[in-house]
């Protein structure tokens, strides 16, 4: 006992007193996945989404990840991402998940059947539902009745272009975009909440429905709700769809405050 004590910085004549006054006694306060365990696939350069969509999940929710490779030096190598995804989705379903969230916008929008053709290879390796960022995207601007957007990314031109092709496929006009056309995640992170802020500011249209904020990786989360107070419109952001549509697919309702319009759906 005294030998745990000196380790604990402690003198023996308060000892007894001074653990319980740090806590050693509290029971820790886990999370576990009664409700759901929700799986998702990330590109190996991702090194925000599992903060951010942990952040959103209500209780009895529990998040599990893995990585797939992703080269970055254009927009066809990007896609490469999901060459192994079968492989990635067994892994999950080995962790006891019941649901496969795969989460790359920039992947995921490639063209409107990437994510039927994402959800039946997992579903013929796993038997595990799943879905994608881009297919909680559609959703939520269902969701949320938009009709046109205002889209803003980290992106280079060409995944730009193809993401806008993708929105517009399903109905939604794009009525401006811009793209700050850097080269990689890590670039993407360094990109401030408040620069996110000044961009959406700086592309206001009151004839936009939603404001949407693409890239799992960017750090956009944290001021949802300050631009949705500044510009009365929605915001959309990938990881509060991609997360939102899991849920709501799992039949998990709870409305999640701090995330915007969206997750009060």
């Amino acid at each position: 006992m005294a030998e745990a004590v000196a380790e604990l910085g402690l003198s023996n004549a308060t000892a007894p007193q001074r653990v319980l006054d740090a806590g050693y006694a509290d029971r820790p306060v886990l999370r576990y996945g009664s409700r759901l365990r929700l799986g998702m696939v990330v590109p190996s350069v991702n090194s925000n989404a599992e903060s951010h969509i942990g952040a959103m999940l209500p209780d009895g929710v529990t998040l599990h990840t893995t990585r797939l490779k992703m080269e970055e030096k254009d927009a066809n190598a990007m896609l490469g991402f999901v060459d192994r995804i079968e492989e990635a989705a067994s892994l999950l379903q080995d962790a006891g998940c019941q649901h496969i969230l795969v989460n790359c916008t920039a992947v995921t929008t490639a063209d409107p059947t990437i994510g039927t053709r994402i959800a039946e290879r997992i579903r013929k390796a796993t038997g595990l539902p799943s879905t994608t960022t881009g297919d909680g995207v559609i959703a939520a601007l269902r969701a949320l009745r938009a009709r046109s957007v205002v889209m803003l990314t980290p992106y280079k031109r060409a995944v730009n272009e193809r993401e806008a092709k993708y929105l517009e496929h399903f109905g939604f006009k794009v009525l401006d975009w811009e793209g700050l056309e850097l080269t990689g995640a890590q670039e993407f992170d360094e990109v401030t909440p408040q620069q996110w802020h000044d961009l959406v500011r700086a592309h206001r249209n009151d004839v936009a429905d939603v404001y949407f904020l693409s890239c799992a990786q960017t750090r956009v989360v944290e001021v949802i709700g300050a631009i949705e107070r500044d510009l009365g419109r929605p915001v959309l952001t990938s990881n509060q769809a991609a997360t939102w549509y899991a849920l709501r697919q799992r039949g998990i309702t709870d409305k999640v405050r701090g995330f915007g319009t969206l997750m009060q759906l």
